[in-house]
């Protein structure tokens, strides 16, 4: 027995399209990602440590949109994989400065590969040219919905 198709004005609601098509992009990463133990935090702190440099803890958390207190675990975590080193800040010694080492930058090649292959699976039934335009329109909406002063959201992982 087939499953009872979704009634058509489902199929025709935006933002119920958008929260399906999250829920799958989401579990390709996560599934991805696990198999490398890691997760999109892991991600998104190297990725922000690679392309704008060394930053405090607390400009991490601002960057990446991870909540202050998850930050700790998430750079716990690096740390412990000799991904990224804590150094005293040279003007505050009570404030650690955040940086990539040479190994982090390696984990970080490794994660962009298993990112690419993720969003290759999720995009597959569009062309080139329709990856990139739902890129641009995706892009638009969550520009225009961006919060001006964002607060990273709690225990979001």
């Amino acid at each position: 027995m087939s499953p009872t198709p979704e009634p058509a004005r489902l199929r025709t609601i935006p933002s119920r399209l958008l929260a399906g098509a999250a829920l799958v992009a989401d579990r390709l990463v996560g599934e991805r990602l696990a198999a490398e133990d890691a997760h999109k935090w892991h991600f998104a702190v190297l990725v922000t440590l690679a392309e704008a440099g060394a930053a405090s803890q607390a400009e991490l958390s601002r960057r990446t949109g991870i909540y202050r207190s998850d930050m700790v675990a998430v750079l716990n975590e690096l740390a412990d994989a000799a991904c990224i080193r804590r150094e005293p800040a040279p003007a505050d010694r009570r404030r650690n400065v955040i940086s990539l080492t040479p190994a982090g930058r390696r984990r970080l090649e490794r994660l962009d590969t298993v990112i690419a292959d993720a969003q290759r699976e999720l995009l597959a039934p569009l062309t080139t040219g329709e990856q990139d335009e739902l890129v641009r329109l995706l892009g638009l909406l969550t520009e225009h919905h961006r919060p001006p002063h964002p607060r990273p959201q709690r225990g979001a992982r």
